[in-house]
């Protein structure tokens, strides 16, 4: 189950500073990084089985909140420095990811998912214990990981002397070599379309959420997407019921796509989107339009419909049958009948209970910290309020989830 203690840790990732010895063009957080990292991964994976190749899409998505953990835990070490331990003190390395692992043993009240995380751990002080059948997502993982790094390096380029960033530029260029058999990293390294893509999702870094009012930490819209991924990934985990491991993907997904038209759109608050009551659907209507005009000719076609399927009524329980009609379906449906790989079905409802939990997360945060509005007493207390008590959604009793993490009492 969720608690409010690992995720106001999760949350930390939007205050960890990146690239702190370097002069920023714009905010760079860990919470971001670890966003675009995926969205990466995401490319290159779905490339790989365009080749037709096994990619193990589970342990990738537990991989990205574990490396969360890690880098929550460790933020005052230089990746150089971890690096460094890795390579020539295997044995003191290990002891530190077992150091890591003991820092969420009271956090994480899932024994299973704390089991996993362990497992992680060793697996990654020595990498032949990952199992073969994860390794090809394992390499695309660290893929993604250092070219997220790389464009995060050229845009520092715009207002560091390059002297500063000569040398960790080459670096990272030796090390991109390694993975060039990978096909999507190939089209982002020679700027195709795929390249195209990523620049126009980038600019969800430079979107901040809550833009009408002063907020602590701020977020971008990018961060809140991959922060939504984390929370319905957890919350599948918290339902009465086993997932098939490809419709948690897809929540997983979904999730992290779910704001992808205000890539092209830019975010229009709930206040203004509820000012009629026609405005939400007509909203939506717009955002697909232009979707599909401006963002659809960059995806490559071996993910272009997914993700289509991802990011249209993104909030609805829904599931493409064995027609490949898609049909907006009951949770009861999903479990019954539709909870099985042939099926392609996703838990919008529980990505939007996700959705509304960062909301009240970024909002509640804030408050606390002492910086406050009006925007946000009104979004957090509208947040607490909209669902009703003891109704579950999902599987999910969502008041009394909400009340547990701000930490009051339901009334």
């Amino acid at each position: 189950m969720l608690n409010r203690d690992l995720a106001l840790n999760i949350f930390e990732g939007f205050s960890i500073q990146r690239w702190t010895d370097l002069i920023h063009p714009f905010e760079i957080v860990e919470m971001d990084k670890a966003a675009e990292k995926m969205v990466l991964a995401y490319i290159i994976g779905k490339c790989e089985e365009d080749r037709g190749n096994f990619v193990d899409w589970t342990w990738m998505i537990y991989a990205s909140l574990f490396d969360l953990f890690k880098k929550i835990a460790l933020c005052d070490i230089k990746a150089t420095v971890q690096q460094i331990l890795k390579k020539d003190y295997a044995a003191e390395y290990a002891h530190l990811n077992e150091w890591v692992v003991e820092q969420y043993k009271s956090l994480i009240n899932d024994d299973e998912l704390f089991s996993m995380f362990a497992e992680y751990e060793r697996q990654k002080a020595d990498e032949s214990a990952i199992p073969e059948k994860s390794r090809l997502a394992s390499k695309i993982l660290s893929a993604a990981k250092k070219f997220a790094t790389m464009r995060e390096l050229q845009m520092l380029m715009t207002v560091n002397e390059p002297e500063r960033l000569e040398k960790i530029n080459k670096e990272l260029l030796a090390d991109l070599q390694g993975y060039l058999d990978l096909t999507g990293l190939q089209l982002l390294m020679t700027r195709q379309r795929s390249y195209e893509f990523l620049l126009k999702i980038e600019q969800l870094r430079f979107q901040i959420r809550w833009n009408q009012t002063p907020r602590v930490p701020k977020t971008s819209v990018l961060g809140h997407c991959f922060f939504v991924a984390i929370i319905t990934l957890l919350l599948c985990r918290s339902c009465d019921v086993k997932m098939n491991e490809r419709r948690i993907v897809n929540n997983y997904f979904s999730a992290l796509f779910h704001d992808l038209p205000e890539a092209v759109t830019r975010d229009i608050i709930s206040p203004v989107k509820m000012a009629t009551s026609d405005l939400p659907a007509i909203v939506k209507r717009i955002e697909d339009e232009i979707v599909g005009r401006e963002l659809l000719p960059l995806m490559e076609p071996c993910f272009a419909d997914e993700l289509m399927f991802y990011t249209s009524d993104e909030f609805s329980n829904r599931v493409i049958d064995k027609d490949g009609k898609t049909l907006n379906v009951t949770w009861e449906d999903l479990n019954e009948k539709y909870n099985d790989e042939q099926f392609f079905s996703v838990d919008g409802r529980i990505v939007r209970i996700a959705d509304h939990l960062s909301a009240i997360i970024e909002a509640d945060s804030s408050i606390k910290h002492g910086i406050t509005s009006g925007h946000l007493e009104y979004g957090r207390k509208s947040m607490l309020e909209h669902y009703k008590k003891g109704e579950k959604i999902n599987g999910i009793d969502v008041y009394a989830l909400f009340h547990r993490i701000v930490g009051e009492e339901m009334q």
